[in-house]
């Protein structure tokens, strides 16, 4: 165990003994070698919304109410019709499998025994039909829009035949956001530089847990490339190549018409947007800058999300990403109008540095945090929060 200005971080191996994110993202640091630890933890450019994302807030204050008999709070929620044990969602993540063996699956295993929904990417290193035989699992897709319609309707046929409860479109990476430091981590195409190589062997677990059973390819895209270039780098590179540069609102309309399930717009920034996703027939929007990945500049997710709770709550599902680590976090969201947020680093973090246990962990700490922040609200339930409690 170490202190760094005042906090006291594990080093170790026991997942349990994290108190909170930032304990398991210690953990991870420990584990993973540095040209995975930054395709975790980096953001775009000089990483001002990715900091952003974080400090907002410390600039939302808390103001309870007293002698409510609150005993302990309900944190469930209802989304899309189903109730939901907690008011939180694992966000879509890819390439879930350079952190532990068969990644993706651990953390769907994780989400699913604890009663929360997870959210598969389309670049996910598994995949669909292998996470939806998972007992009890809430599966969502996620959907990035690519140039081939053959390969868009297959997948979402797919996904469909798989269970899939809902689909979520991601709309803010037409363009590949300018992430420096991946260009410098490796040498050539996906190939690690040699200082990078080096690296490795610091990191010896990490090393025989993914390195030496081979870098996973990206499951879902494996039918549309020839046998012999079916590797991770090739998929890598094609998924960049046949992401639709042009896309447009008809997208989702068109999507609306073969997917019956509930459909969300993920990337939406503006009141405007969001406007324009209920008139397209979507059932939910994320508002989300990517977590900082893709335009560095852009304001954080909750800094915009009264405005339009103040105009669409009710009529469409409001969720939220981008920044997320506390149970403080997730409240504030909830009372500012969110129907749910979504968790994409903080369960990483758990995932990283001890595979389902430590994403369970993960998943355990934002639930005792969120319940410990509505008890001190004076709040008995998800649906007593409201702007009452936040000062802006």
């Amino acid at each position: 165990m170490m202190a760094i200005a005042g906090r006291r971080y594990y080093s170790g191996r026991d997942v349990g003994r994290a108190v909170t994110i930032a304990d398991l993202q210690a953990m991870a640091r420990s584990r993973l070698p540095a040209f995975v630890l930054e395709y975790l933890e980096g953001g775009a450019e000089d990483e001002w919304t990715l900091r952003r994302n974080r400090e907002v807030f410390s600039e939302i204050e808390f103001r309870p109410s007293t002698l409510t008999g609150v005993g302990v709070p309900d944190l469930s929620t209802t989304i899309f019709g189903r109730k939901m044990r907690l008011p939180f969602i694992i966000a879509p993540t890819g390439f879930n499998g350079l952190f532990q063996y068969r990644g993706d699956r651990l953390l769907a295993e994780a989400a699913a025994k604890a009663g929360v929904i997870f959210t598969q990417s389309t670049v996910s290193n598994m995949r669909i039909e292998e996470l939806s035989n998972i007992p009890d699992l809430n599966h969502w897709m996620q959907l990035y829009v690519f140039r081939s319609q053959t390969f868009m309707d297959e997948l979402v046929g797919r996904a469909e035949k798989a269970g899939c409860q809902a689909l979520m479109v991601t709309t803010d990476a037409a363009t590949f956001g300018n992430r420096e430091w991946d260009r410098r981590n490796y040498r050539s195409g996906m190939d690690p530089t040699l200082r990078h190589k080096l690296d490795i062997l610091c990191h010896p677990r990490w090393a025989l847990s993914v390195m030496a059973r081979g870098i996973p390819p990206f499951g879902n895209l494996l039918d549309f490339l020839p046998a012999d270039q079916q590797t991770f780098a090739r998929t890598a590179i094609w998924s960049r190549e046949q992401v639709e540069p042009d896309l447009h609102w008809s997208h989702i309309r068109h999507l609306r018409k073969i997917w019956k399930r509930p459909l969300i717009v993920k990337g939406v920034m503006t009141l405007r947007d969001a406007e324009l996703a209920v008139d397209a027939g979507a059932d939910g929007i994320v508002i989300s800058n990517h977590g900082g990945r893709q335009l560095d500049g852009a304001p954080s997710p909750i800094t915009i999300l009264p405005k339009i709770a103040g105009k669409l709550k009710g009529r469409i599902t409001i969720l939220a990403d981008s920044g997320f680590r506390r149970g403080t976090d997730i409240v504030k969201a909830l009372a500012l109008g969110a129907d749910a947020v979504m968790t994409g680093r903080a369960t990483l973090y758990g995932l990283a540095a001890g595979g389902e246990a430590g994403a369970a962990r993960a998943i355990t700490i934002l639930e005792e945090e969120t319940r410990r922040t509505m008890a001190l609200l004076g709040c008995r339930s998800v649906a007593d929060l409201d702007r009452d409690h936040i000062k802006l």
